[in-house]
């Protein structure tokens, strides 16, 4: 019998946010955690080193392969060595999953510019910086696969501005890379998330707002951080390789949905 080849097997991937703040699991950690278990040797990126080492210990448990880095990516030089330790700890880098991002809840009127610039630099800059560095240790591999984490929230208004300008900045920085980048072989995706559960959102939604989320798909239901980390798996994997500059929306189908083309009963 022929014995199947893992999707990522022999490849080195880089995560972003690979730790879990609170109960549960984060897309991060989802992401890392399936890369490994799909054979890829994983790096494990996270400002707060203990998080990561959670996620590390997961995935050792499971008998993948994995190490953490701690390092914040708004940060030039450390982006920088973040490469250097993967392409000399692993010899070479294949995979970027760059999962970073936070939100901000206020319109234009109300936002300090002090929380927008931190929101910008954190959701967008971010992957400029870890791609600035990746791309060239990619392309010494032949090429490799870039996935930024953007949001449907770039589609649509919402009282968390600075977000939703940054997720649409992710979107046009993803075109550009991908662009820029195609010839030597650098794929660049997108996954748009939507309604998915996470340790990020937890805090701030009842049973019953969780309930309403779902009723906004067209699925009926709420998605989790397996979701997105299997789309990731995908753009990771070989399986994409004419695959680039594109979104990948991962919401049950809530983009397609007018918010008053149903009524609640019809949504059940």
């Amino acid at each position: 019998m022929t014995k199947l080849r893992r999707r990522l097997e022999g490849k080195v991937a880089i995560v972003t946010g690979a730790g879990t703040r609170g109960a549960g699991i984060g897309n991060g950690r989802a992401t890392a955690t399936l890369f490994a278990r799909e054979g890829a040797e994983v790096v494990l990126v996270d400002v707060e080193l203990a998080h990561a080492e959670e996620t590390r210990a997961a995935i050792i448990a499971e008998g993948g392969i994995a190490s953490v880095f701690e390092a914040d990516v708004t940060n030039d030089e450390q982006c920088k060595e973040l490469v250097e330790f993967t392409t000399t700890e692993y010899r070479r880098l294949d995979i970027l999953d760059n999962n970073v991002g936070n939100s901000h809840r206020a319109t234009v009127t109300e936002i300090d510019p002090v929380d927008w610039d931190s929101i910008m630099e954190l959701n967008v800059k971010s992957m400029m910086l870890t791609s600035r560095y990746a791309i060239p240790a990619m392309k010494q591999n032949g090429g490799g696969s870039i996935i930024n984490i953007a949001s449907i929230a770039s589609l649509r208004a919402s009282k968390s501005t600075a977000y939703t300008a940054s997720k649409a900045a992710v979107i046009g920085l993803t075109k550009s890379m991908a662009g820029d980048h195609g010839r030597e072989g650098i794929r660049v995706n997108a996954i748009s998330p939507g309604p998915v559960f996470t340790p990020m959102v937890a805090w701030r939604l009842s049973d019953e707002m969780r309930v309403h989320r779902s009723k906004t798909t067209a699925l009926g239901t709420e998605g989790t951080p397996w979701d997105v980390a299997w789309a990731a798996v995908y753009l990771a994997s070989d399986e994409s390789r004419w695959v680039t500059g594109s979104v990948v929306t991962v919401d049950g189908g809530s983009s397609i949905l007018s918010r008053h083309a149903y009524t609640d009963e019809e949504m059940r």
